[in-house]
């Protein structure tokens, strides 16, 4: 795409073999979470550990690697890196609160494995839960209010199997420096995190501007207040190994401590931002990277068409404004940030949006376009 921008479709491990020894800054990726998310073949394990050491051997000394995780599999994930040869300095969890709970009713599973119709009590509420699959926030056929049919099942009432999902893991881990970090900075530019560059709001007052007429929310926003093009420290909070999407579940619950960083999910125009030339698809109705504003589309649609339709259709896009901070945090100026796993490219639109160089790596033909296009219209904006 350009100097400052590469981008390889292809599989990460080959790809990875071809990229010469420490020679990228930083490691900011989303890979498969091994939950066979959606039946989708690539996410039918975590990546190996022989992945990892590849990452580690093209890293610097003291570089670090920011991955994704989902919460069933963050332990398999944080082993094999370890085990890499990387050392595991923290997690961040980023925290969310639009998350549906994908639980069996259990009564309704005991009156169906019985053979036995259970008694309508109400209207069907539309996005609730699939009355075909019995399972919470799958978006089908919708619920219909019923009552157990039999004993048992009225025992079981108000079970389910699972809980709601409200955060993701973040694995920070670190390549071992050498020497200490002092000399692994001079020598790599790698080895610390960018404490003031991602400090969060002020004491005393929100910096985050809504942009309507410079009045501000009621929170701390993206981050760091910038002005003049430059990060105004103030009395900013030091960053948090947490970060919530700003939702009022996660503020209310919180309170005055939900003063650390906010981002929400994708919005559509975050994700089809430079894709508006290419064909509409309907997006995956369970997919996680759904924001707020994408579930809302779907639960008012007036028409019974309850599709959403993305240029971005990829199924767990993560939001640019979480993925800025996240590259600032752990990449030195100007430097290179590697994403073996790119997905739709929000790694690499947030890397040229803070001015670094990037490296993508993606096996789906189909996603590098849609990071293409995504990354290219983030270099006119930058």
């Amino acid at each position: 795409m350009s100097e400052r921008v590469e981008i390889v479709n292809g599989d990460s491990l080959l790809v990875l073999q071809l990229l010469d020894d420490n020679s990228v800054d930083a490691i900011v990726t989303d890979p498969p979470y091994g939950l066979s998310f959606m039946g989708k073949k690539w996410d039918y394990d975590v990546p190996s550990e022989e992945l990892w050491r590849q990452c580690f051997r093209v890293l610097k000394a003291g570089g670090h690697l920011l991955c994704f995780a989902g919460t069933r599999t963050q332990h398999r994930m944080a082993v094999r890196i370890e085990d890499a040869g990387f050392e595991i300095r923290d997690m961040i969890a980023w925290v969310y609160g639009s998350g549906f709970p994908k639980s069996l009713d259990v009564s309704k599973a005991i009156d169906k494995a019985a053979g036995a119709e259970r008694e309508v009590v109400g209207e069907t509420r539309k996005g609730a839960q699939s009355e075909s699959t019995g399972r919470y926030g799958a978006w089908g056929d919708g619920i219909t209010p019923t009552i157990a049919a039999t004993p048992e099942a009225k025992q079981w009432e108000g079970w389910g199997t699972a809980l709601k999902p409200a955060f993701e893991p973040i694995t920070v881990a670190r390549k071992p420096l050498i020497g200490t970090v002092a000399e692994n900075v001079l020598q790599h530019g790698t080895g610390a995190i960018n404490v003031d560059g991602c400090r969060v709001g002020t004491e005393g007052g929100t910096k985050h501007n809504d942009g309507e007429k410079g009045k501000t929310k009621n929170c701390y926003g993206n981050g760091l207040f910038v002005e003049f093009g430059k990060p105004v420290i103030g009395l900013g909070r030091w960053p948090a190994n947490f970060i919530h999407d700003g939702s009022e579940e996660v503020t209310d619950l919180l309170g005055s401590a939900a003063r650390f960083f906010y981002c929400a999910k994708a919005s559509k125009r975050d994700r089809d931002e430079g894709c508006e030339g290419m064909v509409e698809r309907e997006a995956p109705k369970n997919g996680s990277g759904l924001g707020r504003e994408c579930s809302l589309q779907r639960r008012l649609n007036e028409t019974g068409d309850d599709a959403i339709r993305l240029h971005n259709n990829h199924p767990t896009v993560k939001p640019t404004d979480l993925m800025r901070y996240l590259c600032r945090l752990v990449t030195p100026p100007d430097g290179t940030v590697l994403d073996p796993f790119m997905g739709s490219g929000s790694t690499g639109k947030a890397a040229v949006l803070e001015g670094f160089r990037f490296i993508g790596i993606e096996r789906e033909e189909e996603y590098c376009e849609i990071a293409k296009a995504r990354i290219k219209h983030a270099q006119r904006e930058f």
